[in-house]
């Protein structure tokens, strides 16, 4: 079944180059330097979330704005939905050029390279605000946006924030780590989140995004954690109706970009794109509380219960991890610069 999937998934993208090439005249393969005279090369973007989900809006944003700083040397097609495969699955992507860019959580990176951890943890970042200036200065994440490029060809472009991460279930509201004992907890696939469900109490269940809600309709797991923007965009809503506040992480995406497109961009054109990227993660930040608000609006007119939590528990349970999972003078170095970064 993997098999069959990923080869469907590498004909996806070999179909969307050939249709890209055939309408811009000039779809390059990855690397394969600057756009000739009055061409365009179109960048092929993948991203898991739907249309109407900040990240799709921002990121056809920014692909709007590089075609018209570049003068359509450069352009932009985001893919929604995992059209061209999980998240896993679009890292290899990136990495040997069949795609462009994608959009990929931090324990992606995580398992490429362990420092990505630090940005994990459930203490990390006190605020989005603290989240999005961290993430893009250069002083404190440089170094390690640039780690993947010569094992990987990746290069990491920035974060966009996932918001506040809280727990919704199938079975009813939690209070307490206690409430989710014995309840299976759909996690991302990485040590450090499957270490976090089972520091709140619950059973781990690693699993794909997009396998989700047919896990929780049928009952493969009992529970997941994410933000209310997925919530409602995934209709998870549906199939788990209540959402509690446990507010036990800040979570992040990052958009990746394939080092050899980019280093085979011109200095003018390298510049037009990270400035609008600057301008992507910026406009993504003001539409996500936007986004959140009404996404709890929707959910709850859609019959979900959303439930606040004033207790501590959570955040006494998750505080041993930090310890746990830093394990270098590195990664206590990281940690300690983003932490001096919210004063």
């Amino acid at each position: 079944m993997r098999t069959t999937k990923t080869l469907g998934i590498v004909a996806a993208v070999g179909a969307a180059a050939l249709m890209l090439s055939a309408c811009s005249g000039a779809a390059a393969p990855s690397g394969s330097g600057e756009p000739a005279a009055g061409t365009t090369t179109t960048l092929r973007l993948a991203l898991n979330q739907a249309e109407e989900h900040p990240s799709y809006i921002a990121l056809t944003g920014f692909g709007e704005r590089l075609s018209e700083a570049t003068d359509g040397r450069y352009e932009i097609e985001v893919y929604a939905n995992e059209l061209l495969g999980a998240q896993a699955e679009t890292l290899q992507f990136v990495s040997d050029g069949s795609v462009d860019l994608s959009v990929v959580s931090g324990t992606q990176l995580e398992n490429l390279n362990p420092d990505f951890g630090v940005l994990n943890l459930p203490t990390v970042f006190s605020s989005i605000d603290h989240q999005m200036g961290a993430l893009s200065d250069d002083e404190v994440v440089g170094d390690l946006y640039a780690s993947l490029e010569e094992s990987n060809a990746i290069t990491v472009l920035g974060g966009l924030t996932q918001g506040e991460r809280h727990v919704y279930t199938t079975f009813g509201p939690v209070q307490e780590p206690g409430d989710l004992s014995g309840k299976k907890l759909r996690v991302q696939e990485s040590e450090l989140h499957i270490a976090m469900a089972e520091a709140m109490g619950a059973s781990a269940t690693p699993l794909a995004f997009g396998e989700l809600y047919g896990a929780l309709q049928s009952g493969v797991v009992d529970a997941a954690e994410n933000n209310a923007v997925s919530y409602f965009t995934q209709r998870h809503f549906e199939v788990a109706p209540h959402f509690t506040s446990t507010n036990h992480l800040i979570g992040t995406d990052y958009v990746i970009v394939n080092s050899d497109r980019l280093a085979g961009m011109s200095e003018e054109d390298r510049a037009a794109f990270e400035e609008e990227w600057d301008a992507t993660w910026a406009e993504h930040t003001e539409l996500w509380q936007t986004a959140t608000d009404d996404a709890i609006a929707q959910a709850e007119a859609g019959g979900a219960t959303f439930h606040e939590l004033d207790s501590d528990a959570f955040a006494d349970a998750l505080a041993p991890m930090v310890e746990e999972f830093i394990e270098t003078d590195e990664q206590q170095a990281l940690f300690d610069a983003i932490r001096a970064s919210a004063e």
